[in-house]
């Protein structure tokens, strides 16, 4: 899940694994999975580095425990 922010300045919550494109015309427009549509203040890079940290910080433990030898 990330935190994006509407246009109007609203915050909200997407889940990243129903993004399916990121596109700047030049408003950068998230297309979901199940073809909904949400206008972002964030640019293009910065969805995908919102997204990459987001999986860093969930794939973290599972990371620590294989290189502890558990």
């Amino acid at each position: 899940m990330i935190k994006v922010t509407r246009l109007d300045g609203t915050e909200i919550i997407v889940n990243s694994d129903m993004i399916e494109f990121v596109e700047a015309t030049p408003d950068t427009i998230l297309t979901l999975t199940d073809g909904k549509k949400v206008i972002v203040e964030q640019d293009p890079d910065d969805v995908v580095e919102r997204i990459i940290h987001f999986r860093n910080r969930v794939m973290a433990p599972l990371t620590n425990s294989t290189e502890q030898g558990d």
